[in-house]
């Protein structure tokens, strides 16, 4: 019988083989200018708002004919929606998920519209038929969410008064309230308010509608089962006021918040690529240009579209959009993964210069500018990364933290250099802890539960509260800077970690999918502040992760978890396998079958050219809203479980 320990020998050796493999391959997908960016990829919503978007800037004439100038990317648009309908004849927002009521209605809209102008596609076409008949059994489009609703009334294709206000007089009022919402929240809201403010009927081709739409007799306007005194039931009816200022209100005052409400998107595009360098805001920053009479040919309008295009991927035959760039993350876990590689015995020669080159690129992207952040942070130096190539108003802790984690296996060019950035991001991590121990994405205690009840909230990022995930992942970077737990800083968070560990054993996780991410990062920053193994918290963890695991020796997890708010299973996938193998070993186990397993099947579906499958969305834009596909999440997090693996037998 072959005993444990020559099974664990064999198994080292071919999982440095492995290693080897993953991380020569990763080192071949570094950009010459020493970064990695991965495709980022998400559903059919954005394809979709960008056929609307075409409308927007292209009207039908006066007799109402729609002739874009774009005709073929507007088909491609709509061939890419097409090729992801459900046989329902719906659309999800992750892979292998049911169909999504907003998400319908948006390809529904896009659909048709380009209809008009797309040969391959009519406006009887029975695909439109079936999607039609998806979005009446999910609720009609009087069940979208606010922000569908928003964009249509654009056009005047779902009634005003069924959508939420967006009062641009937000900038006007005291107490700062703007930057108690979100990040991403705040720019979209800016913009949109001055889109709204003007409440544009922007014309849509002769005879076009989406009155099938419709349930007939369910109510178009907001309604609340809540009791009277709920925040929901009083937000609804301070809306009632908001749209009689807006027919019966000052005009000056109006004027004021909009000029206000101009000058902070326009300050906050520049070092940028475009409006908080996502999606949603780029796109309304272009339209409320428009509506403030900003011409086609102005260099702000034009850099601004310049930005949005940017954003497509189009190679003549397919089309589809990122919903933002990711080089810095990539460029970290990247580092990061061939530092522990390279740390577990990979033998590849290039990766010291490939290192080198990665942290020289890291250093000119500092953020060396006062952003947001600040407003809760005014005396604090300015530090840290974006996600993006440029955004300096957005840096972000999971960034920073992941750059810090790196940085002990990066040599710069220039040590002094690379010294003093260390000490400054290190600075401005320790600054940005809420009071709760916790860390979260982009801002301090941006926790005001009372704004979740608004009437646009329901695209459930309305806040960016602390996690398990950016929390666990700063400690470890903390620790690898040579902080432990007698910090004052690491002993509230190593408390907020115990603090928010659920009853089953799991953490929750705000950024990846979903409680096996969360997990993973908690038991990874305990570890690394030298929390004991035998502890019973970390004892529960590794049995929750332990008893998750497929039959393939692989973990998988559903987006549906956030829906349920419970672990949901899913097929094996390469990254949450890597998660939950991460977690283990963060957590002591280093020896089970678990694990083993685990490695194996790593080793298993590896490809020829070192890299691993993934379909499953495994990236968490707005939980239950929003999923993401980071296209080398499959490679990275495997090539770190095998690093760690190896490491920990070797030593």
């Amino acid at each position: 019988m072959t005993s444990a320990l020559q099974i664990s020998e064999t198994l080292i050796g071919s999982s440095r083989e492995t290693l080897q493999r993953a991380a020569q391959q990763l080192l071949n997908l570094q950009h010459p200018d020493g970064y990695w960016c991965a495709l980022l990829t998400a559903d059919t919503t954005l394809e979709s708002d960008y056929i609307l978007l075409q409308l927007w800037l292209h009207p039908p004439t006066a007799d109402g004919i729609w002739n874009p100038p774009n005709r073929d990317q507007i088909g491609r648009a709509a061939d890419r929606i097409l090729s992801q309908q459900l046989p329902d004849g719906g659309f999800n927002i992750y892979a292998k998920g049911p169909s999504e009521i907003s998400a319908c209605v948006k390809a529904y809209f896009a659909l048709k519209l380009a209809s008009l102008i797309y040969p391959a596609l009519a406006p009887v076409d029975p695909r439109l038929a079936r999607l039609r008949d998806r979005i009446i059994d999910l609720g009609g489009i009087q069940a979208a969410n606010s922000y569908t609703k928003v964009n249509l009334s654009l056009f005047d294709l779902y009634p005003r008064e069924g959508t939420p206000s967006i009062p641009p007089e937000i900038l006007l009022l005291p107490g700062k309230l703007l930057y108690q919402m979100s990040s991403w929240t705040r720019a979209i809201v800016v913009s949109l308010a001055i889109v709204h403010a003007h409440d544009p009927k922007r014309p849509v081709p002769a005879g076009f509608t989406l009155e099938e739409l419709f349930v007939p007799g369910k109510s178009t306007v907001f309604e609340s089962d809540d009791s009277w005194l709920s925040w929901r039931k009083t937000f609804i009816q301070s809306d009632k006021i908001l749209k009689l200022w807006e027919k019966y209100g000052h005009a000056r005052i109006r004027q004021t918040a909009l000029r206000k409400c101009e000058h902070w998107m326009l300050e906050r595009m520049r070092h940028s690529q475009g409006l908080g360098a996502i999606y949603p805001p780029m796109q309304y920053s272009i339209m409320a240009m428009d509506v403030l009479g900003y011409k086609p040919d102005h260099p702000v309008r034009l850099e601004a579209i310049r930005q949005f295009d940017a954003l497509m991927v189009d190679d003549g035959e397919t089309l589809f959009f990122q919903p933002c760039f990711s080089p810095v993350w990539d460029t970290a876990i990247g580092g990061f993964a061939l530092g522990e590689a390279a740390a577990a015995g990979a033998d590849i020669a290039a990766t010291g210069p490939a290192l080198t080159k990665a942290i020289d690129w890291l250093l000119k992207r500092e953020i060396r500018r006062k952003g947001d952040w600040s407003v809760k942070r005014p005396n604090t130096e300015p530090s840290g990364w974006a996600f993006e190539f440029e955004n300096d108003w957005y840096p972000d802790i999971d960034d920073t933290a992941m750059v810090m984690l790196a940085f002990p296996h990066f040599k710069a060019s220039s040590e002094a250099a690379q010294e003093a950035t260390r000490k400054r991001a290190i600075d401005w991590l320790l600054a940005m802890q809420s009071k709760d121990g916790g860390w979260a994405a982009f801002d301090v205690d941006n926790n005001w539960e009372i704004l979740t009840h608004v009437p646009f909230a329901d695209h459930n990022a309305m806040l960016d509260p602390t996690c398990a995930d950016i929390t666990g992942r700063t400690l470890e970077a903390l620790a690898a800077n040579g902080l432990d737990r007698n910090h004052p800083a690491c002993r509230k968070a190593i408390d907020y970690l115990t603090r928010t560990q659920l009853s089953d054993g799991s953490w929750y996780g705000r950024w990846g999918v979903a409680f096996i991410y969360g997990t993973c990062f908690a038991l990874r920053g305990l570890r690394a502040m030298g929390e004991d193994d035998h502890e019973p918290h970390i004892q529960r963890a590794n049995e929750w992760l332990r008893a998750l695991q497929n039959p393939d020796g692989g973990w998988g997890e559903s987006c549906a978890s956030y829906e349920n708010d419970l672990f949901v299973p899913a097929e094996s996938t390469p990254t949450q396998t890597a998660w939950a193998l991460m977690g283990l070993m963060a957590g002591g186990d280093t020896y089970s079958s678990s694990v083993r397993h685990g490695i194996e099947y790593l080793m298993r579906t590896q490809r020829e050219d070192g890299s691993w499958d993934e379909a499953l969305a495994t990236g968490t834009g707005f939980p239950k809203v929003f999923y993401l596909n980071y296209h080398y999440y499959r490679l990275y997090f495997p090539l770190l479980a095998l690093a760690t693996f190896v490491r920990q037998h070797a030593g």
